[in-house]
């Protein structure tokens, strides 16, 4: 897996103050998103044990962050390595809260095992890919309107889809 970008606090890509994972690599292609260069899977570098590492010791260091977003591309196109990660974070930061962007749908992720899974340990993802054309800039964390907070424990917990009430 690569990955073409981290930002250490960030405010904009959900609740709270966030470290920041942008994962290389997408296929949806959708028209007018705002990060077309993170399609490619071999952009930006490879995610080593080492830069692993660095960014949970930065995480953990840092006692003001809420939690880590995983951006992209969409992280569910790497799901085995992120799911490592993000295993390593909940172990040593439980209280860290984790959030995730994808294009797929929260129901095609819960259809596929290994989707699934990363799914699985987060708490929000922002589900369904960008459409230009339902584009709304006043939605808070997401880009178009047919886009969703999904809060995933309320929604494994039920059994349908729940959607997530920003505080």
């Amino acid at each position: 897996m690569n990955v073409c970008g981290y930002i250490p606090e960030s405010i904009n890509e959900g609740q709270g103050l966030r470290a920041v994972l942008f994962v290389s690599g997408c296929r949806h292609a959708c028209a007018g998103c705002f990060n077309e260069a993170s399609w490619d899977f071999e952009a930006g570098e490879l995610f080593t044990e080492e830069m692993s590492a660095a960014i949970l010791q930065d995480i953990i260091n840092n006692p003001l962050l809420d939690g880590l977003t995983l951006c992209g591309g969409d992280p569910f196109f790497s799901p085995e390595e992120c799911t490592a990660f993000v295993r390593k974070l909940r172990n040593l930061c439980p209280a860290k809260n984790i959030w995730a962007y994808t294009g797929f749908t929260f129901e095609a992720l819960m259809r596929q095992p290994r989707l699934r899974e990363l799914a699985e340990l987060c708490d929000v993802i922002v589900d369904g890919k960008f459409e230009e054309e339902r584009k709304d800039v006043s939605l808070p964390f997401r880009g178009s309107s047919n886009q969703r907070l999904v809060d995933v424990p309320a929604s494994l917990k039920r059994g349908v889809t729940v959607e997530y009430v920003l505080l």
